[in-house]
């Protein structure tokens, strides 16, 4: 409903730039006007940006609750987020783990989350220090607004700067999954944020400030999203290489001294830290735990690798669903048929960065070039911007995957970039102008009809397609009953019991905590007679029988 509204609404802008160009033109100039001057202060803007971001969230709280986990990404940063919370990185393999094993964990060498640390970083503050995990999502999410809007400050003027930081608010900061589940975004997307903000600014004042922010950057995008984080980040080490080389002023050595020692310091500390991490966790600095995992259950991540066997599957729905559609239909996919893909993995970036109304500067600005001496039309930061943006993308092309938006958080930034440069391109011509200034004016309407909505029972129904305002979708059901049974005298064991056809990929029940003997709820997979030595180990606990597939569902005293 919501994509329907921002299509007509930008269509109507459209067929007004090019009617009534000078529509609201003195109100416009006022506000602009007063907006520049408060962006001018640029510290009191990022601030800003950052604030509204947190504020926003925190008022939306009435009809957006603290989220239930869903997806199983999400339960296993939940597992890293709490070992850290517990003061550990690891924790020692379970004797009953095969009645645990669950998606993207891992039980050997060590139990563990399979993926990187960054986002748990968040998570575990946020669970230890504000008293639960969407508090470190909270504060990620802020801090991620504020670092675009200081990003934008170096490649453009603070006006414009400003309403990027504004629109990531709107866009990234309140209804969109990234601040409303636990499944990452916001770390990578402020990491990426500190990196390009940085790189304008090093080539302009060669501050150890700024290289240091560099070297932050890129140790956040490592900690977070390193394979996508290399395409992002090695054409701006190259560019900053090329312009220490040819420019004439500052001596090499001065360029070495004051921007490549202190950011490959800085980055050096975050991959030693992430090394020391992965030992502990698999034993070896130089393995991470997401290879572990795909070792373990024989996954692929190229077209060009081959799914190998592993011996035996425990449980049904490990293997369906890492020999199912999931994976092996994706892999099949992805080699005989990567352009179906390819347009697919377009399309789910698209909706979910631009929709319609992000689309429709670049659209006015590509029809308004002249024909002859189109490519002079790119300014070269324009160009650069382009080519980051192009080489992330590249690595989700080489993959066989759906791509999740998340994946190129660290580019989140460049994207914002580039289309305010054109919208600021288009502020030469009437027609332009009012195209560019309709931008944050839908934004608002926007913004104010979504949060409306669930007052007048027109909340979005939870979808697979991601856009700024889809309602994401949470496993009410087990929050539920977990909530019962924390609430009820004793410690308890339940065992999960699937139906035939149950979707095991958005609907998986057995997650656990770091500590597995000292949690008052313990989740496990029905093994039928195996479950007797389960029962055995944990005769203290009251063990009950859950139903996923039943309508409600069913929570029972287990019956041997």
């Amino acid at each position: 409903m919501f994509l329907a509204i921002e299509l007509c609404l930008t269509a109507i802008a459209v067929a007004l730039a090019y009617t009534y160009p000078l529509l609201g033109e003195r109100w416009f100039s006022w506000i602009e006007l007063r907006f520049t001057t408060f962006a001018n202060r640029r510290r009191l803007a990022v601030a800003t940006v950052g604030l509204l971001a947190l504020g926003l969230r925190l008022a939306l709280l009435p009809i957006l609750p603290i989220p239930a986990p869903e997806i199983h990404d999400e339960y296993s940063h939940l597992l890293l987020a709490d070992t850290l919370a517990h003061g550990r990185l690891a924790n020692p393999t379970h004797p009953m783990w095969i009645h645990f094993e669950t998606f993207h964990v891992n039980w050997h060498p060590t139990y563990a989350s399979m993926y990187y640390p960054g986002h748990a970083l968040f998570l575990a503050f946020g669970q230890v220090v504000l008293g639960h995990p969407f508090w470190g999502v909270w504060l990620s999410s802020g801090l991620m607004c504020a670092a675009i809007c200081w990003a934008l400050q170096g490649w453009m003027p603070p006006g414009w700067a400003l309403l990027g930081g504004v629109l990531a608010v709107i866009n990234l900061g309140t209804f969109g999954y990234w601040v409303n589940s636990y499944w990452g975004g916001t770390v990578a997307a402020f990491g990426g944020a500190l990196v390009l903000g940085s790189f304008p600014r090093l080539k302009k004042n060669q501050r150890i400030r700024d290289s240091i922010l560099l070297g932050t950057g890129m140790a956040a995008i490592a900690l977070t999203r390193p394979y996508e984080g290399i395409f992002f980040c090695l054409p701006i080490v190259v560019a900053l290489i090329i312009w220490a080389f040819r420019q004439q002023t500052i001596p090499l050595k001065t360029s070495v001294l004051r921007i490549a020692v202190p950011a490959v310091l800085t980055l050096g500390i975050g991959l030693i830290w992430l090394g020391y991490y992965f030992r502990q966790v698999t034993g070896s600095s130089f393995t991470t735990a997401y290879q572990v995992n795909m070792r373990t259950y024989g996954l692929v991540y190229f077209p060009w690798e081959k799914i190998k066997p592993i011996p035996e599957f425990h449980h049904l729905a490990m293997q369906l669903f890492y020999r199912g559609d999931p994976v092996v239909g994706m892999y099949n996919l992805a080699r005989h048929n990567n352009f179906e893909l390819q347009v697919f993995k377009t399309f789910v970036l698209w909706l979910f960065y631009f929709g319609p109304l992000l689309t429709m500067p670049w659209i006015v600005w590509l029809f308004t070039r002249p024909r002859r001496g189109f490519w002079r039309s790119f300014s070269p930061e324009l160009r650069f911007l382009v080519l980051l943006c192009a080489c992330i993308y590249a690595s989700l092309m080489l993959t066989i995957y759906i791509n999740q938006p998340h994946y190129i958080a660290p580019a989140v930034a460049a994207l914002y970039a580039v289309t305010l440069l054109l919208m600021r391109d288009l502020f030469i011509t009437s027609s332009g102008r009012l195209v560019a200034r309709s931008v944050p004016v839908i934004a608002l309407m926007l913004f104010s009809a979504r949060a409306v909505a669930p007052l007048v029972h027109l909340t979005p129904k939870p979808s697979a397609i991601r856009t700024w305002s889809s309602q994401y979708k949470q496993n009410f059901e087990r929050a539920r009953i977990l909530n019962q049974l924390e609430h009820t005298d004793g410690q308890h064991l339940v065992i999960v019991r699937y139906s035939p056809g149950h979707d095991y990929l958005t609907d998986e029940w057995v997650f656990n905590g770091a500590d597995i003997d000292g949690s008052k709820v313990i989740w496990a997979r029905d093994m039928g007679p195996k479950n007797a030595e389960l029962l055995q180990y944990f005769s203290k606990r009251k063990a009950w029988l859950v139903e996923p597939d039943t309508h409600p569902v069913r929570l029972s005293p287990y019956v041997e």
